[in-house]
């Protein structure tokens, strides 16, 4: 059995996040990290003649965190431009693993039409903090890999 080395296991800071907003491509200069996932929900089905409870895959929700340090702006605009228009402004965000102490490569994925959800920071003080950070919840509509990860070079018996 093999096993995977340590020297390919990626460093969480090795890369880089972007935000693609009417045609703007912005660094997520401010993230202290970003995480998508995707949520399959399943139907229990059961039938006469076994004990075995199924499972039948049904939707997915797309959804995403990331939190950012305090004092980046983009957030609050797109919030205010919400509150001000009515229109919820969207944007793709397209993340990049990419630690080059490592051989499985590079990988990049693009997530579409993201809109933010749940709860906006708006304003922060905390006499106890030496940084602020804020939570940024969204969702996105759809994915793409542009490139990805591949075996590593060598592997452990």
């Amino acid at each position: 059995m093999s096993f995977l080395l340590e020297r390919d296991t990626l460093h969480g800071s090795a890369g880089k996040a972007v935000i693609i907003q009417d045609g703007q491509v912005k660094d997520l200069f401010g993230a202290k990290n970003v995480k998508t996932q995707a949520e399959i929900s399943s139907t229990e089905m059961k039938v006469i003649g076994t004990k075995k409870a199924q499972d039948k895959p049904g939707s997915v929700k797309q959804t995403g965190t990331m939190t950012v340090y305090y004092g980046t702006p983009l957030f609050l605009d797109m919030l205010a431009q919400y509150i001000r228009n009515g229109v919820m402004p969207y944007f793709n965000l397209q993340t990049t693993n990419d630690d080059p102490t490592t051989t499985v490569g590079v990988q990049t994925v693009v997530y579409y039409n993201c809109k933010l959800s749940g709860t906006i920071p708006l304003s922060i003080l905390d006499a106890e903090a030496d940084m602020l950070t804020m939570d940024i919840s969204f969702t996105y509509e759809d994915f793409e890999p542009l490139s990805t990860f591949h075996d590593p070079a060598e592997t452990g018996n």
